[in-house]
């Protein structure tokens, strides 16, 4: 397993990762319409676009097994973790594990005291795991369609360096 910088061409292989992760993984506790308005299998162009720009934006970490991307996350300056998706067949493998670990490493490194993420039901126990606590429940609205999850924050000094439990959410997705 190989963590680095995911490259500027390799946004296709980051959406399938999003993709996958969002309906194969998420899926499971948001209604068909909530997953569509999410991660819309017939996206069009300007969705796709604006997705890309984002990504590129936030400059996610991926993570390659075998010369195959199965991961992808980022950690903004702020502390904001804006994307955290593992690929639906690569999760429960300690990847999403190894992937947050990585950020938090980061996060020490460069100072930030606090990650704060906006996170999907199916990923609250991973981030759990690491010691996150949930601020607010909230309801997000992702092309006209209301989105349940939690605002969680994690005070970086108090982080375990590794999760406080394994189990099979092991790198569950990131509410978008």
């Amino acid at each position: 397993m190989r963590i680095r910088r995911a490259a500027p061409g390799e946004a296709p292989a980051l959406l399938a990762i999003f993709q996958s992760s969002v309906r194969g993984l998420a899926s499971r506790d948001y209604t068909p319409a909530q997953i569509d308005a999410w991660a819309p299998l017939a996206a069009d162009a300007a969705w796709c676009e604006a997705w890309r720009r984002r990504v590129g934006a936030n400059q996610p970490w991926a993570v390659e097994i075998e010369a195959r991307l199965v991961a992808y996350a980022d950690l903004q300056p702020s502390g904001y973790l804006d994307h955290f998706y593992v690929a639906a067949d690569a999760a429960g493998q300690g990847i999403g594990a190894a992937l947050m670990r990585h950020l938090l490493g980061i996060a020490r490194e460069q100072g930030i005291d606090c990650v704060v993420a906006d996170v999907s039901l199916r990923a609250r126990a991973f981030f759990e795991r690491f010691g996150f606590a949930v601020e607010r429940e909230q309801c997000v609205s992702v092309r006209g369609v209301s989105l349940r999850n939690a605002r969680m924050r994690l005070a970086v000094a108090a982080a375990p360096a590794a999760p406080l439990a394994a189990g099979p959410l092991a790198g569950t997705p990131l509410n978008d």
